[in-house]
């Protein structure tokens, strides 16, 4: 926390909360637990004492109106907004995180709060809030696309959680939700460790565009209007799926497997000596020679015999090596089946 960000009150802020919904109650019992003086929440309409820092926790279409009706009776007015900019007030605050109004005020600790500023000061005091509330403070450059993210991230999954639910009741599922819910967590905290692409299981992922097909004809014969929904998901998730093989395609092999050299003891593989040459034995020589009044005795053979015969022979173990590497090289792994 930086507590001079709230060097311009003379101690800790007095904060009113106007908007008695989900989070302007959630919000109020947070400020009182961190030690400030809270007014509220407060509905539209009523009366704002005199504070230190007004927060709006009322629809984005409401925004402009409660802040006219608070102007004067704040030093400072915020809103609780994700979508919305400054036009109107001074601040913003926005957790990221979904209430239902039953939280206590434990629910803002370890979440993500965006926040923004008029100027450098007042950035500094609704980053002082969100530390007080125990969220992590950042800043976004679109405030649109960021919302927008966490419309995907919350609001969408419900929406997609909701026909899941309703395709396995009538599939025969008993509490087709306590049922889900684990598959669910599960996704979420792969995800969460791995990233979508890594996460990715199922039929799609395996490229098996049957099954995919019969799911497919089973959600139109059941829910008709759930189809178009499972188009679009299907084709983004196809995209999804392909992600982690381009990946593949562009790494370095695995270190034991990138050069694909021969083992040691496997390295040279040359014919034993006594093979290396691949000479005829001399009496086989003098049977396909002919009378031995025409053949060349060993001695007048003369050198260059030999050293052809030796030329050659080196010539065939080099040869036999060569090839014999070759095709070692080629052997897939695991190939040895002794």
């Amino acid at each position: 926390m930086c507590p001079s960000s709230f060097s311009t009150f003379a101690s800790p802020p007095a904060v009113a909360v106007i908007g008695a919904g989900r989070l302007g109650g959630v919000l109020a019992r947070a400020l009182r637990a961190a030690g400030l003086t809270v007014h509220g929440p407060l509905r539209r309409g009523e009366k704002v004492p005199a504070s230190d820092v007004v927060l709006l926790c009322v629809p984005d279409s409401g925004i402009a109106d409660a802040a006219a009706a608070a102007r004067g009776r704040a030093t400072l007015i915020g809103h609780m907004s994700g979508a919305t900019g400054l036009d109107d007030v001074d601040f913003s605050l926005h957790p990221l995180q979904t209430f239902t109004g039953a939280e206590g005020p434990e629910a803002f600790r370890g979440i993500g709060a965006a926040v923004a500023g008029r100027t450098p000061e007042v950035l500094a005091v609704a980053t002082s809030l969100a530390e007080r509330l125990g969220a992590h403070p950042f800043t976004v450059d679109d405030r649109a696309g960021y919302h927008a993210a966490a419309s995907f991230a919350s609001n969408f999954v419900l929406t997609v959680l909701d026909a899941a639910e309703q395709l396995a009741r009538d599939a025969g599922v008993d509490d087709a939700r306590e049922m889900l819910a684990p598959l669910v967590r599960r996704t979420v905290d792969n995800w969460v460790s791995q990233g979508a692409a890594s996460a990715l299981t199922g039929p799609i992922a395996r490229g098996d565009e049957q099954t995919v097909a019969r799911q497919r004809a089973a959600v139109d014969a059941a829910h008709p209007q759930l189809v178009a929904l499972f188009d679009e998901l299907a084709a983004t998730t196809r995209v999804l799926a392909a992600t982690p093989r381009r990946e593949r395609a562009n790494l370095t092999p695995h270190p034991e497997r990138a050069t694909l050299t021969p083992r040691p003891e496997r390295a040279t593989l040359t014919p034993r000596p006594e093979r290396a040459t691949l000479t005829p034995r001399p009496e086989r020589a003098e049977r396909d020679e002919g009378p031995e009044s025409q053949r060349p005795s060993s001695r007048s053979a003369g050198p260059e015999r030999g050293a052809q015969r030796r030329d050659e022979g080196r010539s065939g173990a080099e040869r036999v090596s060569s090839q014999s590497l070759r095709s070692l090289a080629q052997r897939p792994e695991g190939g040895d089946t002794a």
